[in-house]
């Protein structure tokens, strides 16, 4: 039988988060960067973006990234803006959920930019009764079936 050398294969590796502990610098947006909230993620390493001008944008997650930190909807990146195309970026930060707050709170992020939902743009104030997803059958119809 052969020895057993290692401690486990890459699901044991994939478990440790030795990155999460330790706080770092808040760093804001220089010249050719932008905030953004992310609306939805596509695949591919890449992602569908609103930037605070109000742009709709393209972001490709960088190879840094990729499979290192985990981006979802709704969540606040800091993108590099392209000189040759406008409408798209390249993802180079994404804020913890409490260094988000503390960008709203130095007036970074409009007052407007919600961080706790999953979805960015999901119901507006006008759309507050769409978010039912059931039928109500009355008593007749359950009958019939």
């Amino acid at each position: 039988m052969p020895k057993k050398k290692g401690k486990g294969g890459k699901n044991r590796k994939r478990g440790k988060n030795e990155a999460d502990d330790e706080k770092r610098e808040l760093l804001f947006k220089e010249d050719g960067q932008e905030y953004a909230q992310v609306l939805r993620m596509l695949g591919n390493g890449r992602c569908e973006a609103t930037c605070i001008d109000g742009t709709k944008r393209l972001c490709h997650i960088r190879g840094k990234m990729h499979k290192e930190v985990w981006i979802a909807a709704g969540d606040i990146i800091l993108v590099g803006l392209r000189d040759y195309q406008d409408d798209k970026a390249d993802v180079i930060l994404m804020y913890m959920p409490d260094e988000a707050r503390l960008l709203k709170a130095y007036g970074e992020l409009p007052e407007s930019t919600r961080l706790n939902e999953g979805i960015a743009g999901g119901l507006d104030e006008e759309d507050e009764g769409a978010g039912d997803d059931y039928i109500e059958f009355e008593d007749e119809d359950i009958d019939k079936i």
